[in-house]
């Protein structure tokens, strides 16, 4: 597996395979580097791509590329602890008014598109009417974007852009002109609200709401996310498809001085004052490769192929820790462990409008229960996490404003008491000591899971957990995009996932179980009208208490009906070679690639 790994990489890095656009741009088409010296950074992604179109894009890997392709007015500071947002695109904050419900957004002037043929080789300037068009993508029926949650029923009479009155407006020709989006001028955009919402601010730094040109799509068509242009840092060089994605300094970037603050520890007040002054980004290129087996991002690793390893796989940690600590022969090599938590939930959804886990029945609620009290958050931790994850109790990670840490799931392992309910309901046992529907049906469940070692295992976890319960249940192999395509249009069952905060407020995490998202992030399809109106009451809340306990109360009747099964928050062990500079990570922005440097000595840089 090492040696494979090692040389199918070696031999790309050799051959130039699929880099030849790359070595030409980054040696002519940036004179801020000096010839002959590319610095490249080289890092893995663990599940394949989707499709690079902000509207669209849900998954770590794609909204990791498309934030260094796409730019949203706001960005989070690198090193400010806690996070503090600043502008991007934008000349200044945004100018709120008193009431809280309109934001009055000034872009700067001079920011440019990457070049493309839809521009028909003109250079194409950014303007406020990129944005506004970005958020009315999201109200698209055809797309059924995830991200529509974050303005739908917000902005002043967007009525007119949802379901039919969006579809109709489009093939008439024109998108209608609403109150809550407002082009005043060529850099300023009014937005405005129906209520005040503490999150918009975050909302606004979202990968999602990046700038896109109205032409690159009309010109790309349903194509549009196999051709991502954005204002970004980097551009879309080469990419094989499930492969690797490779991206090049963007040379119609602006190239921004960073002028972040370090107001945590010792180590990102180093890293501030390497930064300081230095125009972004500071690589050439980035070669991102689709590592999905566990063992070969770690080999691939200690073998120097990347710079850096987020979230050592939790199986496979004693290859490079030692009772907690980085092993004594790698600190010997120069490289460097830290520690990281997430703002990141993993948990098993369950279909509600699946014909045998689904509904609200007395029947179903127990079978999804039973199914919940088997699962053992301790050895789960334990044996395949290595003791590198903690238990979920609530959607929360820790961290997250909202976040209760005395909260507590009523539904904890309990295989007795699980079969008891199975017992109770109807869910008898025949002569083969496998349970069968309260209609005498035969109880099979199918799992979706992702086709890897990591999926293996995770099949014998839950394989073990269903036989405690005498149910049968057969897993589904797939890439993990295509258990999501499937998952949006409601043929997924159950299977396991994770959640990483978009903006680190409670509602990004209780909106995945919000009605209204069905089809969208609501992969689990529950749709409670309690748990929607407590959701709709604590969006137009800020955090406090008041928040707090509807929070506790929309927690308990997740519990209560079982969409979920909570597993883990994880604890992040990351590595990084010694020749890597700037390396932090943030608990927002999914990378922190064009903050990073390579050293000058470094082989990977000479070319």
């Amino acid at each position: 597996m090492r040696h494979r790994l090692f040389s199918v990489l070696s031999l790309i890095a050799i051959l130039g395979i699929g880099l030849h656009s790359a070595s030409t741009n980054a040696n002519t088409g940036n004179a801020a580097y000096p010839a002959k010296v590319v610095k490249t950074l080289n890092v893995l992604v663990t599940t394949p791509e989707s499709s690079f179109d902000p509207a669209l894009a849900s998954d770590i890997t794609t909204l990791s590329v498309n934030e260094n392709l796409f730019e949203p007015m706001l960005r989070y500071d690198y090193l400010a602890r806690p996070l503090k947002l600043k502008p991007n695109t934008l000349r200044a904050m945004p100018e709120i008014s008193a009431d809280g419900k309109t934001y009055t957004l000034r872009l700067q002037s001079g920011i440019f598109f990457s070049e493309d043929i839809a521009f028909g080789g003109k250079r194409r300037e950014l303007q406020a009417a990129d944005y506004a068009y970005a958020i009315q993508r999201m109200y698209d029926p055809v797309l059924k974007s995830p991200w529509l949650f974050m303005f739908e029923g917000k902005l002043q009479g967007d009525e007119a852009l949802r379901g039919e009155a969006y579809a109709k407006a489009v093939s008439s020709g024109k998108t209608p002109v609403i109150a809550g989006i407002h082009v005043l001028d060529r850099y300023t955009l009014r937005l405005r609200l129906q209520a005040p919402d503490p999150n918009f601010l975050f909302i606004l730094a979202t990968p999602a709401t990046g700038a896109v040109a109205r032409e690159v799509i009309e010109f790309y068509g349903n194509q549009a996310g196999n051709h991502p242009v954005g204002t970004g840092p980097f551009r879309l060089d080469e990419w094989k498809r499930s492969f690797h994605i490779n991206l090049i300094a963007n040379p119609d970037y602006r190239r921004p001085l960073f002028d972040g603050e370090a107001t945590q520890d010792a180590y990102s007040r180093r890293i501030a004052e390497n930064l300081n002054g230095k125009s972004l980004p500071l690589v050439q290129r980035i070669r991102i490769s689709v590592v999905e087996e566990q063992q070969a991002r770690v080999l691939g690793f200690l073998n120097r192929e990347f710079d850096s390893l987020e979230q050592v796989p939790a199986p496979l940690s004693e290859m490079v820790l030692r009772d907690g600590q980085l092993k004594p022969e790698l600190s010997r090599q120069g490289i460097q462990l830290r520690l990281f938590s997430p703002l990141q939930t993993y948990y098993v959804w369950m279909n509600m409008e699946d014909p045998v886990l689904g509904g609200y029945t007395p029947d179903k609620i127990a079978l999804r229960r039973a199914i919940a009290l088997s699962y053992n958050h301790q050895q789960d931790i334990a044996m395949m996490e290595k003791g590198l994850a903690q238990a979920a109790q609530s959607p929360l990670a820790p961290n997250v404003i909202g976040y209760d840490p005395d909260f507590r799931s009523p539904v904890q392992f309990n295989p007795v008491l699980a079969n008891a309910l199975l017992d109770k309901f109807g869910y008898q046992r025949g002569p083969d000591q496998y349970r069968r529907l309260p209609n005498g049906q035969p109880l099979e469940l199918t799992m979706h899971t992702q086709a890897s070692t990591t999926g293996r295992l995770r099949d014998e976890v839950w394989r073990k957990n269903m036989e405690m319960l005498g149910i049968r249940i057969s897993f589904k192999s797939d890439k993990y995009s295509e258990i999501l395509r499937a998952a949006r249009l409601g043929k997924v069952q159950m299977t396991e996932a994770n959640w990483v905060a978009d903006f680190p407020d409670g509602e990004n995490f209780f909106q995945l179980l919000y009605g209204p998202n069905t089809g969208r992030a609501n992969y689990a399809r529950f749709n409670l009208p309690e748990y929607n109106r407590l959701f709709e009451q604590s969006r137009r809340m800020a955090d406090g208490p008041e928040r707090r306990a509807l929070y506790r109360q929309m927690s308990l009747y997740i519990h209560a009906y079982n969409p979920w099964i909570l597993r883990t928050h994880p604890l992040s062990a990351d590595v990084q070679q010694p020749w890597l500079l700037n390396f932090q990570r943030h608990p927002v922005d999914f990378t922190n690639w064009r903050y990073l440097d390579i050293a000058p000595d470094a082989k990977q840089n000479m070319k």
